[in-house]
This record gives structure tokens, sequence and C-alpha cells, in this order.
């Protein structure tokens, strides 16, 4: 979704609909909250609606959207990474809340 909409039109479309069920199955609100947030952290930096990457790109007038969005091609390996990190552990998500 995160080709087509930004963040915010994510959360609002997909959360009344996935948040129940996430939560009837027994799953931590807290993880399921931090996860959402995470793939549309990705979203804004993928093409072809890479919000965050036009902004960039707007800044410098010499560097190339193609230049930028190679650039973050690795931010977005590494958000791939601790998304699935996060959906293997999910003691990491929820450790400081739950001290608390």
């Amino acid at each position: 979704m995160g080709m087509f909409l930004d963040a915010f039109s994510m959360l609002v479309i997909t959360l009344p609909i996935l948040f129940p069920v996430v939560t009837s199955l027994g799953f931590d609100p807290i993880w399921f909250g931090i996860l959402a947030i995470k793939m549309c952290e990705i979203g804004l930096i993928t093409p072809p609606i890479g919000l965050n990457v036009y902004v960039i790109a707007g800044l410098d007038k010499d560097t190339t959207l193609t230049d930028v969005f190679t650039g973050a091609s690795w931010f977005i390996l590494m958000e791939v990474v601790t998304v699935m990190i996060i959906f293997s552990f999910p003691l990491i998500a929820t450790y400081l809340p739950n001290t608390m």
C-alpha cells in the first residue's frame, strides 16, 4: 500500500479492519502497532510514491532522483531486517512497555 498511499491513509484504511482481528487472535496490540508503523516507514521510502525520498531529492537540485532512491535502498533493506527481527522476537518490541 505504500506504493500508492501515504502513511496516514494506510493506517486509517487498514487498522480498523486488522486491529480487531489481531487482538482477537491473541497478539499484543503494542507489538502490532510497532510493526504497522515500521511497515509505513518502509512505504515512505519505496518507489513510486516514496514521499521522504522526493523531499530529499527536492532539497538538493544537483542530486538525481535515481541517486536518492539508490541510497535509500540500504535503508529499505535494514527496515526489512528490523521488521523480521521484531516479528520473530516480539519481546524486543514489548519489553519496555511491559516494565511500566
